[in-house]
């Protein structure tokens, strides 16, 4: 399964100069290229060395080539990793790492990660303890992604995932969040401090502002708890009342009524729905089966808002699409629709999986 973090915005982006403006030394990096056998994307590779190059040229510090460097080897590393589980949908769990067994918060984290592992899907965490152990002691060693952090002070993995190849350690912050949003299909938030709420609203901003493709993101309590509500309250009196937010946001997120519903939320976001892909101004989203012309019809109707231009139509994969040859058997809806508001491109997901097929 071929996971674009951006929904295909890598692919419109304008490609690098792959030229060193030496021609002689442009030709000796393709030979490098061959001779070293990367036969995969050489034109990406070609323009990492000239940028590479250009960065050697530019007399940075030592400091900023370090993090260039260290940064690569990181997402290069996670990359690794993850490839030979693309087959897996994912979810990515935030919560306290000192929320102690007996909690009720823990025993809801240890029963999400148990559901999700039973539906298919693996878990991704912080590799920490609390939320996050919790959460990989239910979905077991082998549906588990840790997301390590080197600190100053000290800090082990859990058991569950200490060891295990799965097992990733990053030493910033940011490539660490990158792949959290990467990697996952979606997040599920419990009760957390500074660095829940960091992830939490992150991720609810990429999704705003489209600089993530659209998941879910649900809020889970323990059975009767409060803690989320009440923050969704704070939200509601003053984000939502000084206009800060807009109502079309709420779609970005849900607030479950516990672990059983926030397990079905997830799971019914992908009941039809698999994957979009922008393609220049069209999204091109994939389904698994086509809907009825009725309720395309319906959907032209009660989303007219959404578009731009033109109305939704059936179709098939477009050419710019055939680098996922293995998304080519799926159905399309292709559409030209506004980037302003993704909370109501979020609610047209749930309204194409609530929508017959034929």
């Amino acid at each position: 399964m071929t996971l674009d973090f951006t929904g295909g915005g890598i692919d419109t982006l304008p490609a690098a100069s792959r030229s060193t403006g030496n021609v002689a030394l442009d030709q000796k990096i393709r030979d490098l290229i061959e001779e070293s056998g990367c036969v995969h994307s050489p034109a990406l590779i070609q323009e990492l060395i000239v940028t590479a190059l250009r960065i050697g040229k530019e007399n940075l510090s030592v400091a900023d080539l370090k993090l260039f460097n260290r940064t690569l080897k990181e997402l290069s590393q996670a990359a690794r990793v993850f490839s030979r589980y693309s087959a897996f949908r994912k979810v990515a769990v935030f919560g306290s790492a000192r929320t102690k067994p007996p909690a009720p918060d823990y025993q809801a984290a240890v029963e999400f990660g148990r559901k999700m592992r039973d539906s298919g899907y693996m878990i991704i965490t912080g590799g920490g303890q609390g939320i996050m152990g919790a959460a990989q002691v239910g979905a077991g060693r082998e549906c588990s992604f840790g997301l390590n952090i080197r600190l100053p002070f000290e800090q082990h993995p859990n058991e569950v995932i200490e060891g295990d190849e799965k097992l990733i350690t990053f030493n910033y912050f940011f490539t660490r969040k990158l792949n959290f949003v990467k990697e996952t299909h979606a997040v599920a938030l419990f009760p957390g401090g500074f660095g829940t709420f960091d992830e939490g609203f992150e991720v609810i901003t990429l999704l705003q502002t489209g600089k993530a493709r659209i998941f879910p993101i649900v809020f889970v309590d323990e059975p009767g708890g409060t803690y989320w509500q009440e923050l969704l309250d704070y939200i509601t009196e003053h984000l939502l009342a000084r206009g800060l937010i807009s109502p079309d946001d709420y779609h970005l997120f849900y607030h479950a009524k516990g672990v059983d519903d926030a397990v079905d939320h997830i799971i019914q976001f992908y009941s039809n729905f698999t994957s979009y892909r922008w393609v220049r101004d069209r999204l091109v989203i994939r389904i698994k089966r086509p809907l009825t012309r009725k309720a395309i019809a319906n959907l032209n109707r009660d989303f007219a808002d959404v578009l731009a231009s033109g109305k939704i139509q059936p179709g098939g994969p477009l050419p710019e699409e055939a680098n996922q040859p293995e998304l080519a058997p799926f159905p399309r809806l292709i559409l030209t629709p506004k980037r302003t508001n993704f909370g109501r491109l979020r609610a047209l997901i749930d309204a194409i999986n609530a929508a017959p097929t034929s």
